[in-house]
């Protein structure tokens, strides 16, 4: 590990290099406007960096319990909204960097881009410019922040949340119906509902991408298809292990869905839209799982659940925004039962990082915990690996290395499979 007052001075640098790391919120009185972002004037990057250490020969499992206390305090909402933690003491001479930023800097693809940036190469190629988003023609974004009390503002936004609702009605209705009914009905009960504590704990799983391009090849299928199958087969697991009967309708997944184009990628702020489907955790055998996966995400993709979730938030930014963060607060403090967990797939560097001289093995995505759920999973692609980082509710969900060690044995057993029948449904799926 370099020399800590000179990793600050240069890691530091690179941080406040975006200018979103520099600003601070600063909202309004009873929420009349939307929070708006303003440089911080007594931005000292000591607040926000810190140094910690484990015990001498620190294994994955103490890092792990380390991230998990780290990523379950608040961020002080009266600074820029990161912290960066330099952890010490790891066997084989290693040393991890913990980045902690809040979500409504960045989705995903903005976070690799300022992770990227820390690197001694600065911004380089990740996975994303692959996606399907990145194809899509540019849209026309409007600058929601203008509306205000400003009444030439609303009628802007209203005319463009009219053009947005044309396209929707034409081809997303079905899919609003379904995220509505999603959102609004519950899930099956099971021991993956429920409330939650304050404590996390966090693990992690690897696989060898090109074992799973090596699956996608041979039926026919996307990287989050076969993702979403190994969660499947883990949950199952989990389900079985815990003495419970996994149901058709046992885990509505929350699948955020990038809609960001090449022409964005360096833009820091949210561009998701999302999907709610149900992973088969009824179903045992592998291939299986993973055309009911493909089929179901196929079947979301043709409703338009994507469009019509774009639609969702721009009809959230052009309601007044006192009623929306009052509607929001009220909601949030309601029982949530439609969605049992998040399954977010990111696009990250094509090849390994090196910071101040020293290679990054492993760039470990880490999901937050929202709406309620009591777990959550987030994968990265990193050079050579794909990456599942879980976080889960310390008081009922014991077993997270368990989940961890589910999604290998899931990802290995469809490689099992060997050759079979080629393709598992009648087209290939995007994204």
């Amino acid at each position: 590990m370099p020399d800590f007052d000179t990793m600050v001075a240069a890691i530091g640098e690179r941080i406040l290099a975006v200018p979103r790391l520099r600003q601070v919120l600063h909202t309004h009185l009873l929420d009349l406007g939307p929070p708006v972002w303003a440089e911080d004037p007594n931005l000292d990057p000591s607040h926000h960096i810190h140094r910690a250490a484990l015990p001498n020969g620190g294994d994955d499992e103490a890092l792990f319990r380390f991230v998990a206390d780290a990523m379950e305090k608040r961020l002080d909402r009266d600074r820029p909204l990161w912290e960066c933690w330099i952890v010490e003491g790891l066997a084989d001479d290693r040393w991890a960097m913990l980045m902690k930023l809040h979500h409504c800097i960045a989705d995903g693809i903005a976070t690799v881009q300022i992770l990227s940036g820390l690197s001694d190469e600065g911004t380089g190629d990740t996975f994303a410019s692959a996606i399907r988003a990145a194809t899509d023609p540019p849209r026309r974004e409007f600058d929601w922040t203008k509306i205000g009390l400003n009444p030439l503002g609303w009628a802007d936004g209203v005319w463009h949340l009219a053009e947005r609702t044309a396209r929707t009605v034409s081809g997303a209705m079905g899919g609003a119906v379904e995220l509505a009914a999603g959102l609004l009905s519950p899930a099956a009960q099971s021991s993956l509902t429920g409330p939650v504590t304050t404590m996390r704990r966090f693990s992690a799983a690897r696989v060898n991408l090109s074992d799973v391009r090596k699956v996608c090849r041979e039926f026919d299928v996307t990287l989050n298809d076969v993702a979403l199958a190994a969660i499947t087969h883990s949950y199952r697991a989990a389900l079985v292990r815990r003495g419970e009967k996994p149901r058709r309708t046992t885990l509505r997944t929350l699948v955020p869905v990038s809609v960001r184009g090449n022409d964005a990628l360096g833009v820091t702020d949210n561009r998701v839209s999302a999907m709610l489907p149900f992973l088969p955790v009824d179903k045992d055998d592998p291939l299986e799982q993973l055309r009911s996966v493909h089929e179901r995400l196929m079947r979301s993709k043709v409703t338009g659940q994507r469009q019509a979730g774009t639609w969702f938030v721009d009809l959230v930014n052009v309601t007044p925004f006192p009623l929306t963060a009052w509607t929001v607060r009220t909601l949030l403090r309601l029982p949530q039962r439609g969605v049992v967990t998040v399954a977010t797939n990111v696009p990250g560097p094509r090849k390994h990082l090196r910071v101040m001289g020293r290679d990054v093995i492993q760039l470990v995505p880490i999901p937050p915990i929202a709406l309620q759920l009591r777990t959550g999973i987030a994968i990265l692609s990193y050079a050579d690996d794909l990456i599942f980082g879980i976080t889960a509710d310390y008081d009922t969900c014991g077993d997270v290395d368990e989940i961890a060690r589910g999604i290998e044995e899931g990802v290995a057993r469809l490689v099992g499979c060997g050759v079979g029948p080629r393709g598992l449904g009648p087209q290939r799926a995007e994204g």
